[in-house]
């Protein structure tokens, strides 16, 4: 991915208005994040602990959706699945992301949700870069590339419910 600046970020979003977008927590840390590693910018907002956002690059254009999710409430022995990247988590690490629709359905109440790494950094569990806390990476027949095809695909599913 492309390095973003603080403009792009909060141009790109797709499912609020303006002003919520220009309000929006973005990451301060910019410069330093490991852009040849991410297939997309993923962050939790540090001020509102429900609250996360997403960016990614969709032919040549960015699009961002701001989300939300619930604090883990099962067992501490629980397993979870992320729905992008295959990865597995103990308690919390991953958490159903809801975004509310684009649009007059959006703004009707209507949203949508996928099971995704709570830390969005799917791109880095995919590349070894982070490693899951007591979690685990399947290990799989596919080259990384064609994981990445595939955590894209699934992102890009989410991404036309949430435009749809």
């Amino acid at each position: 991915m492309r390095p973003l600046t603080e403009q792009d970020i909060r141009s790109s979003f797709i499912n609020c208005s303006k002003g919520e977008a220009k309000r929006l927590a973005v990451p301060r840390d910019l410069a330093e994040r490991p852009w040849d590693d991410l297939d997309f910018l993923g962050w939790r907002d540090p001020g509102a602990p429900d609250r996360s956002y997403l960016v990614t690059e969709r032919g040549a254009r960015l699009v961002g959706v701001a989300m939300r999710f619930q604090p883990a409430q099962r067992g501490f022995l629980h397993r979870s699945m992320c729905s992008l990247c295959l990865t597995t988590h103990p308690r919390g690490g991953v958490s159903l992301m809801t975004a509310r629709k684009a649009g007059a359905a959006g703004r009707e109440g209507n949203s949508v949700g996928a099971y995704m790494c709570t830390d969005l950094a799917c791109s880095l569990y995919l590349r070894g870069r982070k490693v899951p806390e007591t979690g685990a990476r399947f290990e799989e027949s596919l080259t990384l590339e064609e994981q990445i095809e595939r955590t894209m695909g699934q992102l890009a599913a989410f991404l036309d419910k949430v435009h749809g």
